[in-house]
C-alpha cells in the first residue's frame, strides 16, 4: 500500500511550480502518492487564505483517515493564528499521522506534541524545492515519510531522552502560551535565519528562560544574519554557550538542522530504539 501524504499550507501559499518540482521528485518513491489540498494556493494578503480557509484545509487533511501523513508546504508566517483552535477539532484519526514541517509550522507541531497528537516531526517542505539544491531536501523528506530513516540528525542514534526541533524565534514565541509543550528531560535543538546577531542574543534570553530542567540545547545553523552597523562581538555559538552557561543549561553542541537543503529530520519525542 501506498503512503498517502496530504499536503497543506496552514501559514503561506506555494505555486504549481512547487508542486511539479515535488512531483517530479516523488516519482522515484513509488510509495508516495501526494495529495496537494486545493488551499495550497489561495492568497489573502500575507497568508495561504484566510484563517478560516487555512485551518479548514488543515483539518480536512489531519482528519481524513485516508492519508497517512500531513507534509506542510511552506513556512512564513501563519500557523500560529489557527493552531489552538485546530488543536481543539482534530478527530481520532489525526492520531495516527505524522506531521512534517518546521519553521513558522513549529507552532503546529508544538502543539501537536503537547496534546500527544501523532508524530509531529521537524523536516524539509515542499517550499524547500526552490532552494538550490532543494530537490535533495525533498528526496530526504519523503524517503522520512515512506520509512526511510538515514535522513535523521545523526545525534539521534545515540540520543537517550526525547528531542524536539524547532526554530529559535517559534520557540520563544511559543514560551508561555497554551501551546508550549513541557520540555523537562527533553534535548532541545534549535535554528535560525535572517536574524541580527543582537536579535539572536535577546531570543536566547527569553527562551533559555523558559527551559529550566531540559537535558540539554543543541544548535543548528544561524544563518543568512543580517550585516548590522557594528560587530555583535560573539558568534552564534557563542551565544548560544552563554546563555545556556547562565541558566545551568548542559550545552551539547551542534545540531545538523537549519533554513538550507541540508535541514535533517527530527521526530519529536524518544527516538525508536531509545
Amino acid at each position: 500500500m501506498p503512503t498517502r501524504i496530504a499536503i497543506c499550507a496552514p501559514a503561506t501559499p506555494i505555486t504549481p511550480e512547487d508542486v511539479a518540482r515535488a512531483q517530479a521528485v516523488a516519482a522515484a518513491f513509488p510509495d508516495a502518492e501526494l495529495h496537494f489540498h486545493p488551499q495550497c494556493f489561495a492568497v489573502d494578503g500575507h497568508f495561504a487564505g484566510p484563517d478560516a480557509v487555512r485551518l479548514a484545509a488543515f483539518l480536512d487533511c489531519a482528519n481524513d483517515p485516508a492519508f497517512d501523513a500531513v507534509w506542510f508546504a511552506r513556512g512564513g508566517y501563519g500557523s500560529n493564528r489557527i493552531a489552538g483552535e485546530a488543536l481543539g477539532q482534530l478527530s481520532l484519526a489525526a492520531r495516527h499521522k505524522a506531521y512534517l514541517g518546521y519553521s513558522d509550522l513549529g507552532y503546529l507541531l508544538a502543539g501537536l506534541y503537547r496534546e500527544k497528537i501523532g508524530r509531529p516531526t521537524h523536516g524539509p517542505m515542499i517550499g524547500d524545492g526552490r532552494r538550490s539544491g532543494g530537490d535533495e531536501a525533498l528526496r530526504r523528506a519523503l524517503g522520512w515519510l515512506t520509512g526511510a530513516t538515514d535522513g535523521l540528525e545523526s545525534s539521534l542514534a545515540e540520543e537517550k531522552h526525547p528531542v524536539v526541533a524547532l526554530n529559535l524565534t517559534t520557540l520563544a514565541m511559543l514560551a508561555g502560551t497554551p501551546l508550549m509543550p513541557g520540555l523537562a528531560n527533553h534535548v532541545v535543538m534549535v535554528e535560525e535565519v535572517s536574524e541580527h546577531l543582537y536579535a539572536v542574543d535577546r531570543l536566547f534570553f527569553h527562551a533559555t528562560a523558559h527551559l529550566g530542567g531540559i537535558a540539554g540545547l543543541r544548535l543548528g545553523r544561524v544563518s543568512a544574519v543580517p550585516e548590522n552597523d557594528r560587530d555583535f562581538g560573539a558568534t552564534p555559538l557563542q551565544i548560544a554557550q552563554d546563555w545556556c552557561h547562565r541558566h545551568s543549561i548542559p550545552f551539547l553542541g551542534e545540531a545538523d538542522i537549519g533554513h538550507d537543503p541540508a535541514n535533517r529530520i527530527v521526530p519529536f519525542g524518544k527516538q525508536a530504539g531509545s
